[in-house]
């Protein structure tokens, strides 16, 4: 999955307004044969898929024994566009967290993304919108997806989980960066 556009000047979180456009600019061009790709440098050179580490996680409520999504978390414009492109199926409570500050209207596509995935937009701590179940797309164009409402995070979890751990519109979301990244427990509380 790839972020392909904002509607407002909203980038994610300490990037430039050009900076953006000029890695979205890239990403488009690479997605189309005409550019560089994820690692080589070389023209038509995709790479391997990205992995980052487990920087968030998203603990769901409902008491001690509820589930935590282990989430990574994109910090560049490049790691952004990349987002899960082929990667094979995320496992369950896995995820990636894109954070758009200041909120924006953002669209996600599906292409070169080899599973199917759900998509949880987010907004004020709340669920705000969820396209489950996003279809993979292999050649453009591709359709996009998103509300037409600023989100500031979306999640990206494999197809079928946001049912399976009953997320809804409306529900809560309380997303915790983590000190370092690590092997995720549930958090203490006290």
């Amino acid at each position: 999955m790839r972020i392909i556009g904002a509607t407002t000047t909203a980038t994610p979180r300490g990037w430039s307004t050009q900076g953006m456009v000029v890695g979205l600019a890239t990403a488009c061009l690479a997605s189309a044969g005409l550019g560089f790709g994820a690692r080589g440098g070389q023209p038509g050179d995709k790479g391997p898929p990205q992995v980052l580490p487990i920087t968030a996680q998203w603990c769901l409520s409902g008491g001690e024994a509820s589930p935590c999504i282990a989430l990574e978390v994109p910090q560049s414009p490049r790691q952004y566009s990349m987002g899960l492109q082929m990667r094979p199926a995320l496992p369950p409570l896995r995820g990636m967290w894109f954070v758009f500050t200041p909120p924006s209207v953002a669209r996600f596509w599906m292409h070169r993304t080899l599973a199917p995935l759900d998509l949880i937009f987010i907004a004020n701590n709340r669920i705000l919108a969820i396209e489950a179940n996003a279809p993979t797309c292999p050649s453009l164009p591709c359709p996009s997806y998103g509300p037409v409402d600023p989100v500031d995070g979306v999640v990206e979890l494999g197809a079928g989980e946001a049912q399976r751990l009953g997320l809804k519109v409306g529900s809560p979301v309380d997303i915790r960066r983590l000190p370092q990244p690590t092997t995720l427990s549930r958090p203490r509380r006290g």
